[in-house]
């Protein structure tokens, strides 16, 4: 959805077309939003958020498990942590296997470029740069970060730079994202983000 709403409100955009986007909820403005760390405190509950239900779940005992999905201006890309994550390579292809045309991996990556300025990587094989979304490293990574990068790794759990690239299994810092467009739709500004660290799992997919 934001990159989306950068692309739209881009003068790169196709100047002929009006875009109406209609959105339930209200606007983005709740600290929860703006302080990433808040994320925490919304995703089980209904504010600013559909708070989704899945089924129950046989491997959780029976348990239902959280399915947050932004019910805020934005929608759920407000929601997320200003993380910068596109998704697994095999969904894509995955989709097109399905029958949706276009949906493949190699296909959508050049609009995802496209819609990209990342600092670290620029204009390179799988990232952008002058598009209208910005996507930043961490600026002030802590030495907790890095002894939690280290024990993975001497746990078999490989450290990877880029997890938007070529491989996903490891261990990484997250990469920020702001929007560079002064549209209010896109106004994710880059106030402080909280160093976080997420270790992936590799999933098991079906051949």
């Amino acid at each position: 959805m934001l990159a989306f709403l950068c692309w739209a409100a881009s003068p790169q955009s196709v100047p002929a077309v009006t875009v109406c986007l209609l959105e339930a909820g209200g606007p983005d403005d709740s600290v929860f939003i703006h302080a990433p760390a808040g994320v925490v405190a919304m995703l089980p509950v209904p504010f600013k958020n559909w708070a989704f239900k899945t089924v129950p779940q046989k491997g959780l005992n029976g348990r239902q498990g959280d399915q947050p999905r932004g019910k805020v201006m934005g929608g759920s890309s407000s929601t997320n942590a200003m993380l910068y994550v596109r998704g697994n390579r095999w969904d894509y292809d995955h989709w097109a296997a399905l029958g949706n045309s276009g949906r493949s991996y190699d296909q959508v990556l050049p609009y995802f470029k496209r819609s990209e300025n990342n600092e670290t990587y620029g204009a390179s094989e799988f990232h952008g740069a002058g598009g209208p979304l910005n996507v930043a490293e961490l600026r002030s990574p802590s030495p907790i970060n890095q002894a939690f990068l280290e024990a993975a790794t001497l746990n078999g759990i490989p450290n990877i730079r880029d997890y938007n690239g070529a491989d996903q299994f490891g261990s990484f810092r997250v990469s920020a994202r702001t929007c560079k467009t002064p549209s209010t739709m896109c106004r994710l500004t880059a106030h402080a983000a909280t160093p976080r660290l997420l270790a992936s799992r590799r999933a098991a997919r079906p051949s």
